[in-house]
């Protein structure tokens, strides 16, 4: 998979922690960690924050939720959710939307992510 730059993956102004080196304002290690492993997601498939962190053996399911909301923009954002397969908040419809093209399984109500059928984790 091609690597994209931090800059055209940034997508929003300001901040320090989860994401913005304070010297330069470009993202730090830990947000490229998060944006690099999101990237991997593959189609029809999620992880949820705290998976992200926990495979990057850092972090915590807020800081990545905090560099996905700053940086997410250039990466398949959709694809990481909430652990009990809720979409990303304030983007429901547009995650379902992606959801549902991917052939992502979801609950029978149609408003979440089926966890088990969907979790993926990196050499799975």
């Amino acid at each position: 998979m091609p690597h994209v730059t931090s800059t055209s993956r940034s997508s929003a102004a300001g901040g320090d922690r989860g994401g913005r080196d304070p010297g330069t304002g470009l993202p730090t290690p830990f947000a490229e960690s998060v944006l690099d492993l999101v990237e991997q997601i593959p189609h029809g498939r999620v992880m949820s924050y705290g998976d992200v962190a926990a495979v990057l053996g850092s972090g915590g399911a807020r800081a990545v939720g905090t560099v996905m909301a700053r940086f997410g923009s250039g990466v398949p954002w959709h694809r990481v959710i909430r652990s009990d397969g809720s979409p990303p908040a304030g983007h429901e419809v547009e995650a379902l939307r992606r959801h549902r093209s991917e052939g992502t399984p979801l609950v029978a109500s149609g408003t979440r992510i089926d966890m088990p059928a969907a979790r993926w984790s990196p050499g799975s």
